[in-house]
């Protein structure tokens, strides 16, 4: 079973052909085996992941499951009920929340298995995932680089394979640039499109919890999951969903691309950006 697949996991999983149970056990050994290394988990509960992908087989003996098995991993600044959430900070060393976030809720009605909360930059406060009270985490293409931050172990986990999916979140960066960092895709999705409830505050007015994701099916599957209106975030906006999956095989044609000069400084060069091999870049890469 590929853990990079997360729209292959479910899928596999809804027709019988894995169990989650046996997914869950794929991506704890490949924690066991790679994270002493990488240092992208501060929690995992093996016994809790096990008992939450049996449940998930039982359900989807009656019926199908959008993330059926799909091993998530958490940011430790999104709080998970009866899991440790420290935001990488000894402070909350001992924290248990006692509420999950909607978009956990979200996840798990979908059939998502939390396979364990991630390090970050204490609060958030960093990009690079060395500022965490209790480990740094290393890239997992060179252990000398850093992961980038502040949500590196949520951007590692999906690199090395330890979990399908993963959030982050992303206030000026957080998850687009150790996504970048990792060879993964991060998603800011629009300010108000998924709940900040039970996301641990930096910055309100920016905030975002967004996902990572091995390929845009995957992205496009769990935003559509977790996305919409939450009463209890007056901030989420009261706006339908669309269907992102099948809005990723949409013609990109009359799509315009703006690109800030000022963005690149005095004596960088911007004219390559405006050259229609730029044009065909973006295009391959939208489809």
């Amino acid at each position: 079973m590929n853990i990079k697949d997360a729209f292959g996991i479910q899928a596999a999983v809804n027709a019988g052909e894995i169990s989650a149970r046996e997914v869950a056990e794929i991506a704890l050994k490949r924690i066991e085996a790679v994270d002493g290394r990488l240092g992208a988990f501060l929690t995992v509960e093996p016994e809790t992941v096990k008992a939450r992908a049996d449940e998930i087989d039982r359900i989807v003996k009656e019926r199908k499951l959008p993330l059926a098995g799909v091993p998530v991993a958490i940011k430790d600044n999104i709080c998970v009920r009866a899991m440790r959430t420290t935001c990488g900070s000894r402070i909350l060393d001992n924290y248990i929340s006692p509420y999950s976030a909607t978009a956990i809720d979200r996840l798990e009605r979908a059939g998502a298995v939390i396979i364990g909360k991630t390090n970050c930059d204490e609060f958030g406060m960093g990009s690079s995932t060395e500022n965490s009270a209790f480990k740094v985490t290393r890239n997992p293409y060179d252990l000398e680089r850093v992961s980038g931050g502040s949500s590196g172990g949520s951007a590692v986990a999906v690199a090395a394979s330890m979990a399908g999916l993963s959030l982050g979140s992303d206030t000026g960066g957080s998850v687009r640039q150790p996504a970048s960092f990792c060879n993964v895709f991060g998603l800011k999705p629009t300010y108000g499109r998924i709940s900040r409830y039970g996301l641990v505050a930096f910055a309100s007015s920016l905030d975002c919890i967004a996902p990572i994701a091995n390929n845009p099916r995957d992205m496009a599957l769990v935003l559509g999951l977790i996305s919409g209106r939450d009463e209890q975030d007056s901030t989420s906006a009261p706006v339908p969903v669309p269907d992102y999956l099948s809005a990723l095989n949409h013609a990109v044609r009359g799509l315009r691309l703006g690109i800030p000069r000022e963005f690149f400084g005095e004596g960088i060069d911007a004219e390559p950006l405006l050259k229609p091999e730029f044009a065909m870049l973006v295009r391959w890469v939208a489809n």
